[in-house]
């Protein structure tokens, strides 16, 4: 669809969208109105689901919940751990007991349930009690696992917290930078309970202010922050954060390119090839207007086959998955499917915004030896016509139609069965599909969150591993790698299961995503990091 064509079914609802927020704006009592340059938009096309922390699962509500909380430590831009409340911490040598020394002057939301001094400073006994609502079965929180190595934790007084671990985990504080592990006050969740998620008292740089669910929601810039940049200003630098709730992907382009807001995450098939050329680059309508950030990404993209069952399906040998990986161009479908944004998955599963990826050799387009593999199989098992279905949304259905087309060419019979994003979802959990389209994006920065996913004790739906593969080596060298402290030796460790999953093949990976952001000339101070996490604290707009 053009853009003259979008305009015409989209401008009433974008120009109410915009009617609101002035009238919001121009009506609060403490200041008559903001200007352009105070407040920071961005649009969220998924929705927000909770505000609350413990069940900050989602892109949509990490991002929201990042303005309005802090954790112990924070991760900067190159994923290095870095104080937050926390303004220090030590571990023991044997890797298990981690103590933490808060800063004394982190202080919550003001909100009139805190009585006459309406807010009150952030002690140690305010994290014990945070994560032990993150452990509560009846919270029912999807970040529980995140302690799941936790043998206690106490508050020492009211500045140092303390953590024993029942064994060595060296990414453990990378897990504490999560946003589930946000802390919040008790005085809060039991005042609001249920509400709580659409009620957030955190200690953030930015307040809640307004959230009228699918429409907007709103944020004010906390004037008890504690943070400050290097020459002593206080942080933010911003008044406000409006975010809208557009679910069409190319109104969410217009009003962007119509500068009515000022950011744009990710590339979208309705209009990549409007904004970018076939190498990448922004067109030159948009050059002078606009600026694009791209930057390694923690995500891999990948197809999963489910090994286990009663089903026979020819993707339970061998022999078929890895002509699967051998049989299509990875290199042609970035080029021309995704505008060259991302990175052929040619080295296995571990991708190349982490420090343990090594470049190893993978599977490259090689389709005489994806007919011999084929043509092995059928010896092997009298099937003279093997058929595979590769189960996906209609987001990723053109990379998946590409596929197909290339096994095709191969002499694979595929077929491409689109479903909904939710019902995609249950059949992998429930290892339904025998082949399904998936990602997965790292949760901290450590390349055990990639090879979890193939550690035989970590089946769904008690873990991460929707193939259901297990292997007897992977699983030795995976229970060595948790336990090695030494960091030369736990990335050789990852090394070689990466090995052992290339060879298994009980994926297709496609390709290494990027983070792509778009944004108006005048935000500054916007940057951009491998786990593509919206950080707000030091943007500016001229």
């Amino acid at each position: 669809m053009q853009i003259k064509s979008i305009i015409k079914t989209n401008v009433r609802r974008s120009s109410l969208i915009l009617i609101a927020f002035v009238l919001l704006f121009s009506c609060t009592k403490r200041k008559a109105t903001y200007s352009d340059t105070e407040v920071f938009r961005y649009n969220e096309h998924s929705n927000i689901t909770s505000l609350d922390p413990a069940f900050a699962k989602d892109q949509r509500n990490i991002w929201a919940v990042n303005q309005l909380y802090n954790g112990l430590v924070v991760l900067d831009d190159s994923l290095h751990v870095k104080p937050a409340i926390a303004k220090e911490w030590n571990i023991s040598e044997d890797g298990k007991h981690y103590q933490f020394t808060l800063r004394n002057d982190v202080f919550y939301h003001k909100h009139s349930l805190f009585g006459k001094d309406s807010t009150r400073k952030v002690n140690a006994k305010d994290f014990e009690y945070s994560f032990n609502r993150l452990l509560d079965k009846d919270v029912a929180s999807p970040g529980g696992w995140v302690l799941q190595n936790v043998e206690s934790f106490t508050a020492e007084n009211d500045s140092v917290f303390s953590m024993q671990l029942k064994q060595p985990f060296p990414p453990f504080l990378g897990l504490l930078a999560m946003k589930y592990c946000s802390v919040v006050p008790k005085e809060a969740v039991a005042y609001f309970g249920n509400t709580f998620r659409a009620n957030p008292i955190g200690t953030g740089p930015f307040q809640f202010k307004l959230w009228v669910e699918n429409t907007k929601l709103v944020l004010r810039k906390n004037p008890l922050y504690f943070e400050k940049d290097n020459k002593g200003n206080q942080l933010p630098y911003l008044e406000a954060v409006a975010v809208t709730f557009l679910p069409d992907k190319q109104s969410e382009f217009l009003q962007f390119i119509q500068g009515n807001i000022d950011f744009m995450k990710s590339l979208d098939a309705s209009y990549k090839d409007d904004i970018l050329n076939t190498d990448g680059t922004l067109k030159e309508k948009y050059a002078s207007r606009i600026i694009m950030q791209t930057g390694a990404y923690l995500n891999t993209e990948y197809l999963g086959i489910y090994l286990d069952g009663e089903l026979e399906t020819p993707t339970k040998s061998k022999l078929i998955r890895q002509a699967i990986n051998y049989g299509f161009d990875r290199e042609k479908m970035i080029k021309f499917l995704r505008n060259g944004i991302g990175t052929p998955a040619t080295s296995g599963f571990i991708p190349n915004g982490l420090p343990s990826f090594n470049n190893q050799k993978g599977y490259s387009f090689n389709p005489e030896k994806a007919r011999k593999l084929i043509t092995q199989y059928k010896e092997e098992t009298g099937d003279k016509n093997p058929k595979i279905t590769v189960t996906t949304n209609s987001n990723y259905l053109d990379l998946c139609e590409f596929i197909q087309r290339e096994l095709q060419k191969i002499g694979l019979d595929t077929k491409v069965d689109v479903i909904p994003p939710s019902t995609l979802r249950q059949g992998k959990a429930s290892g339904k599909l025998p082949v399904f389209r998936a990602s997965w994006i790292a949760d901290y920065p450590d390349a055990e969150n990639y090879v979890s996913l193939f550690y035989s004790k970590n089946f769904t739906p008690n873990g991460p591993n929707y193939t259901h593969f297990k292997n007897e080596t992977f699983d030795e060298l995976y229970e060595q790698s948790i336990k090695e402290v030494a960091v030369d030796k736990r990335y050789k460790l990852y090394q070689k299961m990466d090995s052992i999953i290339i060879e298994e093949a009980p994926i297709v990976p496609l390709y290494y995503d990027e983070v792509i952001r778009f944004r108006q000339k005048n935000v500054k101070g916007l940057g951009i990091n491998p786990i593509d996490l919206l950080d707000l604290r030091r943007v500016k707009k001229d």
